[in-house]
């Protein structure tokens, strides 16, 4: 019989008692679902899950361990993890070890034995919320307290805590072609990785570097990378993204960074009900009609009309649109060399439907080398 000693509370008061996995410290976050089926050490280790209590929907998590290529960043990064079945064994010859005890190694607290399809469906349903993972022991009322007082993700700015200090680089595989910067708001290991696999040193910098420093360096290209927060509070590097893009220099975003582009020439964002977190989300190519299985992760999105038309930023024309909500997955500029999208074109471990946007980036700076 499963020990019920711990428990998950939402801030409406919904509480579902489980098994305390990882850590036993109290945690705090704004509860989200995870559609995906594998990758959950991806999932773990993404930055733009700062700040976020994360339900795997997929019914047994654990079962290939953990290790050290699948890693997006050096730490998990979710400030909590809530799953249906944890596991007890785990079976791959690539594993180094067990998921309980990677999240104590590294004092990430989670939660086993719960109902993960009715949690799922009340955050459908109601959106997703501030909630916390604590002990049996802690007295409900007084949690729910400590929860109510937690920040919303709306304005906060996760994006600079989660960003790198110095700045450093990826060289190239093979023959290097180009030299790409890429603003790290939350960079998955998986961005700088293909672009160097298509000849493109890379050197990734922090969040907070200046436009002036960036134009000293006059790269080929710059990559805006994906990262947590709202993106209606990041500003560093939307006077970059412009005043590159108007010297000519091709710009590429992905997640929070296709956000940011976006709200450089003019649009605005709001925040998603439940945001859309998986590995299978259908999103539609305007120009030819292919859809894309992608991977995604964000709780923001640009809004856009009704005519497909993206209020304030008349030089941004649709390129991609989501099938399950009609929201808006991807941009090009009429004009300039810049392309963005909402979703994950890097994903690990996959689906790799969307990798050829790093090819055309690649394309665009050729174009511009070629004159």
């Amino acid at each position: 019989m499963v020990e019920r000693n711990a428990y998950l509370l939402l801030e409406d008061g919904r509480r579902f008692d489980g098994a305390r996995l990882g850590s036993d410290a109290t945690a705090f976050g704004e509860v989200v679902f995870n559609t995906s089926m594998t990758g959950y050490q991806e999932v773990l280790t993404d930055p733009s899950y700062t700040g976020q209590l994360v339900t795997m929907t997929y019914p047994q998590i654990g079962n290939y361990g953990v290790n050290d290529e699948d890693r997006e960043s050096p730490e998990p990064a979710v400030s909590g993890f809530i799953v249906r079945e944890a596991s007890r064994l785990d079976s791959s010859w690539r594993s180094r070890g067990g998921l309980d005890a990677y999240l104590s190694d590294h004092g990430i607290t989670g939660i086993a034995d719960i109902d993960t399809r009715a949690l799922t469906r009340h955050i459908r349903s109601h959106g997703a919320m501030r909630g916390a993972i604590a002990t049996a022991d802690r007295a409900e009322d007084e949690l729910l307290e400590e929860i109510l007082a937690q920040p919303h993700m709306e304005g906060l700015d996760l994006a600079c805590g989660v960003s790198t200090g110095d700045p450093y680089e990826v060289p190239a595989e093979g023959e290097e072609r180009f030299h790409v910067l890429a603003y790290d708001f939350g960079v998955k290991a998986h961005s700088p990785r293909l672009l160097a696999e298509r000849g493109c040193r890379v050197t990734v910098i922090p969040a907070e570097t200046s436009v002036e420093e960036i134009l000293e360096i006059d790269p080929d290209g710059l990559f805006v990378s994906n990262g947590p927060g709202d993106p209606a509070v990041v500003g560093e590097a939307q006077d970059a993204i412009v005043r590159l893009a108007e010297a000519g220099v091709p710009v590429f975003g992905i997640c929070l960074g296709h956000q940011l582009i976006c709200r450089s020439f003019g649009a605005e964002t709001f925040k998603l009900p439940f945001g859309h977190h998986g590995g299978n989300h259908p999103v539609k190519k305007l120009d030819d009609g292919t859809v894309e299985i992608t991977s995604q992760n964000h709780g923001f999105a640009v809004r856009m009309g009704e005519d497909r038309e993206i209020p304030g930023a008349p030089e941004l024309e649709v390129t991609h649109v989501n099938l399950y909500d009609g929201t808006l997955e991807g941009v090009s500029h009429r004009s300039l060399p810049v392309i963005s999208v909402q979703y994950h074109p890097e994903a690990a471990p996959g689906p790799h439907d969307s990798r050829y946007l790093f090819d055309d980036f690649v394309t665009l700076m050729e174009a511009r080398r070629s004159g």
